[in-house]
């Protein structure tokens, strides 16, 4: 699918704050969620958050899903919409935020957020083109942090096309498809270039696509290559707009 421009996006580019989020080892796996809407609920309170960020899904990884390719060293990821670029760095520094928000963090993440946090451009590749349409609660989507690099490479140019590899028979039942591609240098140990996901309509369809990963050397090869790595698979347990 060839790339379309900005305007037929919705009139400019969409900008997302994307995390990879470890829990705090003394919660359990199936207390994440609960604990992590909680502290999302802690931006309420926060009025510049709710200027600078457009919607937000909570996607928690899926406990019963099993697969070889699916990462078990991760809890879930977040996809933050924001309002502008420059809200992703002004977020950082908000008084109203450090001082409500941020002192919550250790009770639910294994590190403070800023530290595993990715500022992206967003590519809708498969799917409609309109700018609303975001996950809400309960959607499944297998979601793909890839070609990671421990020296940032620089921000990688959108694919003009949906690559193969991202849609071969098993993914390519997902009814949509999001690339988005890192556009500042992140932290250290998440130097990935692409945060993929592909949205499905049943956890089956998602569970059949992840175990259909081809995460060989071969495959980890290429410009669009899968590199190094993190797959999860993932439902929306949390989201606002």
């Amino acid at each position: 699918m060839k790339r379309q421009a900005a305007s037929e996006q919705g009139g400019g580019a969409v900008w997302k704050m994307i995390y990879l989020a470890r829990r705090n080892p003394a919660l359990r796996p199936e207390e994440f969620a609960q604990a992590w809407s909680e502290h999302s609920a802690l931006g309420r309170l926060c009025r510049n958050v709710g200027q600078r960020v457009k919607a937000v899904a909570q996607c928690s990884r899926h406990l019963q899903a099993h697969a070889a390719a699916l990462s078990k060293d991760h809890d879930g990821v977040n996809l933050m919409v924001l309002a502008e670029r420059e809200a992703g760095s002004a977020i950082w520094c908000d008084p109203e935020t450090l001082a409500i928000m941020r002192p919550d963090e250790p009770r639910v993440f294994a590190d403070y957020v800023r530290n595993f946090s990715l500022l992206c451009r967003q590519q809708v590749l498969r799917g409609s083109l309109c700018v609303d349409v975001l996950p809400q609660h309960k959607q499944v989507m297998l979601i793909g942090f890839l070609q990671r690099s421990d020296v940032w490479r620089g921000a990688a140019a959108l694919p003009e096309i949906c690559p193969l590899q991202w849609q071969s028979v098993a993914l390519g039942l997902a009814s949509r498809i999001v690339c988005n591609t890192i556009d500042e240098q992140p932290p250290s140990g998440y130097g990935y270039r692409h945060v993929v996901e592909w949205w499905f309509d049943s956890v089956e369809q998602a569970q059949a696509a992840a175990v259909s990963l081809d995460v060989s050397a071969r495959a980890q090869d290429g410009e669009f290559g899968w590199g190094e790595h993190v797959f999860m698979l993932t439902e929306v347990t949390h989201a606002r707009s």
